[in-house]
Formats: C-alpha cells, structure tokens, sequence
C-alpha cells in the first residue's frame, strides 16, 4: 500500500478553546507521530469552531513544535493583498524552518467579502493574481510582475522564504477552474471528504488537462472527517465520514487505503469532538488505526 501521511486538523472544535489547549493539541499531534496539523481560514465567527487566521495560529504552533507540518486548509487568498500574503507567508516559513505547507482557496462566504472589500466575482481572478505575485517574489529578487491586481517593479519581498521557490502551495477545489490553478500555480491538489472514485476522478481530469507527467508531479491531499467509536460528534460532518457512521479501526484503516491506493498522499483528519476529547481521538486514530496503514 503507498505511504499515506496523516495529518489532524485543529478543527472543529466546539466550545471554543483558549490557546494553550490548541498548542497543547498540537504538540500532541506531534508526539504521536502524526504529520501535519491544520488550520482554516475565516474571519467572521461562524458558529462552527475555532475562527482564526491560519497564519497566526500556525505561527504559535510552529513555536511549540519542532517536526510537525503546518497546513493552512484553506487560505482564502483574495482576502490578504499579495505582497502581504507573500510576506506573511515567507515569514512563516522562515520561523518554522521551512514546515508551512500553503493550502489556498478562493473562499465562499460573501459576508467576509463584502466586510473585506473584495467583490466575490472577482475571488478567481484575485486568487491567481496573488498565487503569481507571491511566486514572483518568492522566487526572484528583485521581482517585477504586471497582474489585473497587483503590480510589482524591482520588488525585494521583506523576507524571503527559506524553501527554495517558497512554501508548497496545495489548491484547493473540486472544479475545473481549480484544477487549472493548482496545475498552474500549485505544488498539490487539496480536496475536501474525497473518496477513492474521486481521487482516481481528479488524478484523471488533471491528466486530460495538463499531461501525466505534468499532472504527476503534484501532491494529492484531502481532508476525511471522522468520529472515533465512543466519542459523540458535536458538529456533523458534511458528507459520508470515513470508516462509515459506526466506524471501527479496520473500517476506517479500509478507507484510508483506498484513499492510498487511488493516489492520495496526504489526508488530514477532521475530527469533530468535544474539545475534552481531541487528544483521545488523535490517541485511537494513533494506536488503532495508523498501525493497520504501515
């Protein structure tokens, strides 16, 4: 079976948790051998969880770990102008020793939109203008660049990355708009609840539309929800969770290697328990289930 690295997300979380319970979870995500962490991006509450910027919550992660990856899923470029997204971006980066994984999207909701300016019809075009711009300095200094947003002359970014060409860039999306994108501008595909037959789906329309070995280079990344037996979900997860609405060990073990075996590398675990019980969850994910993957 491929080697499928598995991350946690650090939500939902409901009630919402103070910091040092989230970097305490985080630090225990790395003890227990997992390989990333993750972080959404919103910035109205939503009722959901923990509603933070993904850059500055990953950047205390960052100091209290030493191994563990650091995912934003996602980061809704069109809201952070690209100099800044590059900056902030490289920033991270640096002070995580190149651990910043730069999961994007191009976001939903129209009432941060309009709270952030930004017209909604304009969020792909923005999205590609800001994944070029931050390419651009991250990758040359100094850098000019000639976008419908963003206009660069001799531009030396504050910080650059440590990575070589900047942070890996994971797109997320299940259209064709967003497949173009990551091919264009990505390092990965990142979906959300995927199955096997959607996975073999994207690796093939990726293929159609780029080539294989074009296609091939990216990573394939998704996010799986999951409630480990015993612990009563507090948000419902949208879609069919993995291992099934009674999941056991072998099933959730089953669907994850399908998940492998149909080309997925990464796949972060959305686990949506009470915040008392987070660190249980990652523990029988840990003992029960990641040992049936090896």
């Amino acid at each position: 079976m491929p080697l499928l690295r598995l991350g946690v997300s650090l939500q939902p979380r409901w009630p919402l948790d103070d910091g040092a319970s989230v970097l305490r979870a985080a630090r225990h995500a790395e003890d227990l051998g997992f390989d990333h962490v993750a972080v959404g991006n919103r910035l109205l509450d939503s009722g959901f969880g923990l509603d933070t910027d993904p850059l500055v919550l990953l950047s205390a992660v960052a100091g209290a770990t030493t191994r563990l990856r650091l995912l934003t899923s996602v980061l809704v470029a069109p809201y952070y102008p690209a100099l800044v997204l590059a900056n902030q971006a490289a920033t991270l980066d640096v002070v995580s020793e190149g651990r910043l994984v730069l999961g994007v999207g191009t976001g939903w909701n129209p009432d941060e939109f309009h709270a952030v300016g930004v017209p909604v019809p304009e969020r792909g075009a923005r999205t590609d203008d800001h994944l070029a711009a931050a390419k651009a300095l991250w990758t040359r200094r100094p850098a000019d660049f000639d976008g419908p947003f963003t206009t660069l002359h001799a531009a030396l970014l504050g910080v650059p990355p440590v990575t070589a060409g900047g942070p890996p860039v994971w797109v997320g999306g299940h259209s064709d708009a967003a497949l173009r994108r990551a091919l264009r501008f990505g390092d990965g595909w990142y979906g959300t609840g995927a199955d096997a037959a959607e996975v073999t789906d994207v690796r093939r329309r990726l293929r159609d539309l780029a080539g294989a070995e074009n296609a091939d280079r990216l990573t394939l990344a998704s996010a799986a929800f999951l409630t480990p037996p015993g612990l009563p979900a507090v948000v419902p997860p949208p879609g069919q969770p993995i291992g099934g609405t009674a999941p056991t060990a072998a099933s959730v073990a089953d669907g994850l290697g399908r998940l492998a075996e149909a080309g997925l590398t990464a796949c972060t675990l959305w686990l949506p328990v009470a915040a008392e019980h987070v660190e249980k969850a990652m523990e029988w994910v840990a003992a029960e289930v990641a040992p049936r993957l090896a």
